[in-house]
């Protein structure tokens, strides 16, 4: 299957909705202060970099890249179709996160995902993907229904500079 990843910087309402089912997926795990999944229009301002995969127009997959500090981006908003898990979509979503973040010169990337029961396929995902667990960051404060993971990128290859 060849997966194909697109920047999204307009709304459509499929992808509205798409992201609208994640939050609701989330509502029986956490109490509201624990969920920190952005609300879709916060995915579409400056310093916030959302893709999606489409299959006949219908969203599949989404992850998104949030700017915290220099050299520093926060993973966001990694959703796969439940229809669709286990096909390698979020797999895909995030290795293509990962080189975009790595071809801007990002040098960590980090992310925050529940504790519970429902979470240990993503952090599965993420720790097989050389995530590992740290202390919160950014704004997040030490919640026990929050697991925080972090990944230090490897440096971009600086351009070759020629004098003389």
């Amino acid at each position: 299957m060849s997966i194909v990843i697109a920047r999204v910087e307009t709304a459509t309402p499929a992808l509205a909705a798409f992201l609208e089912s994640h939050h609701a997926d989330m509502e029986d795990t956490a109490p509201a202060e624990s969920r920190h999944a952005l609300p879709f229009d916060r995915l579409l301002v400056p310093g916030v970099r959302l893709f999606a995969s489409f299959d006949d127009g219908r969203p599949i997959a989404t992850g998104a890249l949030a700017a915290l500090e220099d050299g520093h981006e926060e993973l966001k908003s990694m959703r796969t179709d439940p229809t669709r898990r286990g096909q390698g979509l979020g797999r895909a979503m995030l290795v293509f996160l990962l080189a975009d973040a790595a071809a801007r010169g990002i040098r960590r990337i980090s992310l925050e995902t529940g504790s519970m029961e429902f979470f240990v396929p993503a952090r599965a995902l993420y720790a097989r993907a050389g995530f590992v667990e740290c202390p919160p960051f950014g704004r997040y404060r030490p919640d026990p229904l929050s697991t925080f993971m972090t990944l230090a990128l490897p440096a971009a290859s600086a351009p070759e500079v020629r004098t003389g």
